[in-house]
């Protein structure tokens, strides 16, 4: 086997690929996607949230979604009306099973939030859900956040 070429992979900080699906007041970069290092099973990159940014209402197939939590304060709603909610901060991580409806919030309105993310596959899966969220709507944003639906995967 060929290590060097087909071994471990390093991305630096600075060479993630902001091309991936974005929603309004954040920002998605991958790291680790099989274009870019081979990966068949998993997806990783990172997310900024701006201050009262969120998605909307949706969930991610049958994919299992891991966050960790670098700097500021995660609010995460989820239930199948969005009745649950719990917080996350720095150094905690946030465990999302398959199929579990969830919004994903900065807690925090004068901070952005940053956390790494990995899925357990390699496709970019976001179901949006026609659910009403008990969270109340960011200053100038409006009252409907949404969660784009992710570009086609290449043929």
């Amino acid at each position: 086997m060929d290590w060097q070429h087909n071994g471990v992979k390093i991305v630096p900080a600075n060479d993630l690929d902001p091309n991936t699906a974005q929603t309004p007041g954040m920002a998605r970069a991958a790291a680790i996607t099989h274009a870019r290092t081979g990966a068949s099973k998993l997806w990783a990159g990172t997310v900024v949230v701006q201050p009262n940014a969120k998605t909307g209402p949706h969930h991610h197939g049958e994919l299992e979604t891991v966050l960790y939590i670098v700097r500021g304060r995660a609010r995460m709603r989820w239930g199948d009306h969005l009745e649950f909610s719990g917080e996350a901060g720095p150094g905690d991580f946030i465990y999302v099973p398959p199929y579990v409806p969830h919004q994903e919030i900065n807690a925090l309105a004068d901070e952005p939030c940053q956390a790494v993310v990995v899925r357990s596959g390699r496709d970019p899966v976001v179901v949006n859900l026609d659910l009403e969220s008990p969270e109340p709507a960011s200053p100038g944003r409006g009252a409907t956040p949404f969660h784009p639906n992710p570009p086609p995967l290449p043929a």
